[in-house]
Parts: C-alpha cells; sequence; structure tokens
C-alpha cells in the first residue's frame, strides 16, 4: 500500500505523533509523501490511502489539498470532536495491519465547488464542509438574495448565510441551527445566520442544482468563508456560485465504526444531562 501521510503540525502533540506512528507504518506500507505543515503540491503524485493526523480541519485542508485528485482519507483524531477524524492513535494501532492488507471500506461523500465573480474576475474553490457568507465586527446586517437553478428563491438579511454539504452539516450549519444530514446524502443544506425575518429557515434540496448567493448589500468587512479556514472579501454585485464539484472525498471506515455511532460518542447522544454537580455529602 502506498500512503500520503499529512497533519496539522501547528497542533500541539502531531509531529510527536508522526514521530511514534512512523515505524509502523513504514512497516505496513510505502510512504509516498510525508507533510505535516501540508504545504506539499501533490499534482503528479499518486498513493492508495491518505493519513490525517490532526482534527477535522486537518482532513478538511487535506480535501482542498488533494484539489481534483482525491484519495480516500483515515483521519486520526489528535483535536476535540473528530467528526470525520474519528480513530485515536492507539485505535490506528490496533487496525492499521489490517488497513493496509484492504481490510477497509470507503465511503463517498459530496464535495462542492464555489465560485466568486465580480465584474468579469472570478475564483473557484473546493470544499468539502461548507461556505459562509457573513458579516465581520461591528456587525452590521448583510443583504443577500438566493437563487436556485436560475429561480429567485429568497432574500436574507441578517448576519449571514451557509451552504452546507452532508460532511458540514455537523459544523458550522449545526451551530446556527441548521440539521444534521446522513452523511451520504446528495444534498445541500442552505442555513441562515440570525436571520433579520424570523420565517427564514434552514432548507435541504437536492445536490444536483445550482446555487447562486446575490450579494445586495454588504457591509465593509464582509467575507467569504472556505471550510472554515479560507477568507475573501465580499462585496455588493459579487456573486457566489455553489455546485456539486466533479470529484468526491472518500473516507475509509474500519469495522466497528459507524457514522451514528460517532453521532452518539461526539453528541452524547442518549447520556442524561448534567444540569448542575452532583451535591456534596451532608449538602
Amino acid at each position: 500500500m502506498r500512503i500520503f501521510v499529512l497533519g496539522n503540525c501547528h497542533r500541539p502533540g502531531v509531529s510527536e505523533e508522526a514521530e511514534r506512528l512512523l515505524p509502523l507504518l513504514r512497516e505496513h506500507a510505502e510512504i509516498v509523501l510525508s507533510d505535516l505543515c501540508q504545504e506539499a503540491d501533490l499534482t503528479g503524485l499518486s498513493a492508495d490511502l491518505t493519513l490525517v493526523l490532526g482534527g477535522d480541519g486537518a482532513i478538511l485542508r487535506a480535501a482542498r489539498q488533494m484539489g481534483y485528485r482525491q484519495t480516500p482519507v483515515l483521519g486520526v483524531n489528535l483535536g476535540k470532536l473528530g467528526f470525520l477524524a474519528d480513530l485515536s492513535p492507539d485505535q490506528l494501532r490496533d487496525c492499521f495491519p489490517g488497513v493496509a492488507r484492504g481490510e477497509y471500506r470507503v465511503t463517498r461523500h459530496l464535495m462542492f465547488e464555489c465560485v466568486l465573480e465580480l465584474a468579469g474576475q472570478r475564483r473557484t474553490f473546493l470544499g468539502l464542509n461548507e461556505i459562509a457568507v457573513q458579516t465581520a465586527p461591528p456587525f452590521h446586517m448583510i443583504e443577500l438574495d438566493l437563487i436556485v437553478d436560475g429561480e429567485p428563491a429568497s432574500r436574507y438579511s441578517g448576519d449571514g448565510l451557509i451552504v452546507s454539504t452532508p460532511i458540514g452539516s455537523t459544523a458550522h450549519s449545526l451551530s446556527a441551527g441548521g440539521p444534521i444530514l446522513g452523511q451520504d446524502l446528495s444534498a445541500f443544506v442552505i442555513t441562515p445566520i440570525c436571520p433579520h425575518t424570523l420565517t427564514n429557515r434552514p432548507v435541504v434540496d437536492s445536490a444536483d442544482k445550482v446555487y447562486t448567493i446575490s450579494v445586495r448589500r454588504a457591509p465593509s468587512g464582509a467575507f467569504l468563508v472556505i471550510d472554515g479556514q479560507e477568507t475573501v472579501p465580499v462585496a455588493d454585485g459579487h456573486t457566489i456560485t455553489v455546485r456539486r464539484a466533479p470529484v468526491s472525498f472518500g473516507l475509509v471506515k474500519v469495522a466497528g465504526r459507524s457514522y451514528y455511532q460517532t453521532l452518539r460518542d461526539k453528541l452524547r447522544w442518549g447520556e442524561p444531562p448534567n444540569y448542575r454537580d452532583e451535591p456534596s455529602a451532608g449538602a
């Protein structure tokens, strides 16, 4: 097996954990490239699997770093929640010999292309989680029109708008009140951020449609954010088009790990609420 090893070298413990894991990895696989700062150009390189050390943010960077030649990703969580990077280093040590023998499955997930245009100038971004068009301090309202497949859908006034994939539905969109989508769905969720009109609600629609956001009025400092990591200023007249990317993201799954198990573990589903500390004895 040929592998890329990528990761977030800025997160404490990643470089040290990589040093501990490299002997095991080399024993079972050929390391084509090790890039813990995720700066290398992967053009012209190929591998069977990408091992990502860090957290979900490192996986989002890896997906964009691989660009239009996606390699299935196995994530090792050295961060916090870890919806995508759901293996611990010890779990990786246990399962990697089997992974090297092909004992895993790959689930495929929607990625998006985002095109930002103004006066004939255009930039294209590839992403996995979401795009957000939002304001910055002092947080004056932004006004946006949403057009779906050429048909006007809604006008939003508020702090902004999120267009998320199913993978991204447990990220920024969830914190803004959006729904959790099954990761294998072919859909986008459009989630307003603090809308001024209370009837504006999240909408789930097909990923086969094209979503265009027209910036009617943007306060100074408004910006477009790709996957919570790339930031581009936006102004009046900008249009932002979101559509299905021509590539999909591959997530490596090993035996015993499922999406609902991840949701139970990370969101503590099924656990009783702990509203306050237990009273001390004699209280």
